[in-house]
């Protein structure tokens, strides 16, 4: 062998680093198992002690130990195929692992002596948990997407199937969200149907803001200056400025006080919803009509279009990408900023939070807040399968 063939089969099986996230993640799990796994506290409102994973048993210790590790070999793994494989199965692993492990583990730490003793999922749960989402979503980057689709509702299913045989009941959150059961379906619609409202009217609102911005040079210093402005205002204080003026429209105007507009309620939340979402679509949208390229404008002017076919038929359909990222940024935030309606009472999954917040019961807060996470995550992929088929399209 020669030196030249001898140097490269030394540098071929050299060992490297292909994932830095995949080792990254390895590490930070490997780090956060030590905390505590689980804490048992004599009632909801006491603290807890602590449990850790290897005072769990010493065989679930041993899977999630496999599991890391698999996470920490997938970043060496040179082909991106099976590098994506290891990956996922080792995040889907973590996360069905955890769930079923902490279940069992919260079952045997009951004591019929104690009815009040509460099992809540310790910094290590939620610390192994997330990084088995991030594995998952790591291994999915360079996936089809139909394998992306159906992977990711596999894996939905399971852990949807896991919850649904009773064998998380003995945990505190369950607990907490079986004594919402009743009011938790109606809050959940009531933000849904507020951040889908908001985005609607938001939309339509951004319409003309849009036009003058791209096509007044004069107004678009205005608008944005205007738009940036209002991102400024905290949430809090802006849904109070408007409790005052909408009082007064209600006191003083029947029709508004007939179709429900008060200080406090679905109204204000609204308003402050759409002011927030106006700058992302504005701004998204004007990135998207001022960069398409002015020579294909030049060729449609020259097949005898006019300005308002150019607008239909050329400038709106090459910036669509920008205009659905702009709604995906607003659909998201405005998921998250629907907690804070709760305040002013509007409903919604911010109900359970600042009710947790109260009766400082950390796992009821955990029932608004897990389901909006859940929420956001699941607009923002679906978000992505129409931007990804929005830009395939010739």
């Amino acid at each position: 062998m020669s030196t030249a063939d001898l140097a490269a089969t030394r540098r071929t099986s050299r060992l490297a680093l292909h994932d830095r996230v995949a080792l990254v993640l390895a590490l930070v799990a490997a780090a956060g198992s030590f905390g505590a796994f689980l804490s048992i506290a004599p009632n909801r409102l006491a603290d807890g002690r602590p449990l850790t994973l290897w005072n769990v048993g010493l065989s679930q210790t041993a899977i999630v130990l496999a599991l890391l590790v698999l996470v920490f070999m997938a970043a060496f793994i040179g082909d991106r195929t099976w590098r994506s494989g290891a990956l996922f199965a080792s995040g889907a692993g973590l996360l069905i692992s955890m769930l079923l492990i902490a279940g069992t583990a919260a079952a045997a730490q009951l004591d019929p002596q104690e009815p009040a003793r509460r099992i809540a999922l310790g910094s290590a749960f939620w610390i192994l948990f997330s990084v088995g989402v991030l594995a998952c979503f790591q291994g999915l980057q360079h996936a089809a997407r139909i394998w992306k689709a159906l992977l990711s509702l596999a894996l939905a299913a399971a852990l949807i199937a896991i919850a649904a045989s009773g064998e998380l009941n003995s945990l505190s959150l369950a607990r907490e969200f079986h004594a919402q059961r009743a009011t938790f379906p109606t809050e959940l619609l009531r933000h849904i149907g507020l951040v889908a409202a908001a985005v609607v009217v938001a939309s339509f609102c951004a319409i003309p803001l849009v036009l003058a911005a791209v096509y007044r040079s004069g107004a678009r210093s205005a608008i944005f200056t205007t738009l940036n402005l209002l991102q400024t205002i905290p949430s809090i204080a802006l849904f109070g400025l408007l409790i005052a003026p909408l009082s007064f429209v209600a006191a003083h105007v029947s029709l508004a006080r007939e179709i429900g507009i008060g200080g406090i309620g679905a109204a204000p939340a609204l308003i402050a919803l759409v002011l927030y979402g106006l700058l992302p679509l504005v701004r998204s949208a004007d990135a998207g009509l001022r960069n398409v390229p002015a020579n294909v404008q030049e060729a449609a002017r020259g097949m005898g279009m006019n300005a308002q076919e150019i607008f239909w038929k050329v400038d709106l359909p090459l910036a669509l990408p920008a205009l659905v990222s702009g709604l995906r940024v607003v659909t998201v935030q405005s998921i998250g900023l629907a907690i804070v309606a709760a305040l002013i009472g509007a409903g919604g999954l911010g109900t359970f939070v600042f009710q947790g917040i109260g009766e400082y019961a950390l796992d009821l807060v955990l029932v608004g807040a897990l389901p909006t996470i859940l929420l956001a995550v699941a607009a923002d992929a679906l978000f992505q399968i129409v931007i990804a088929n929005v830009r395939s399209r010739p």
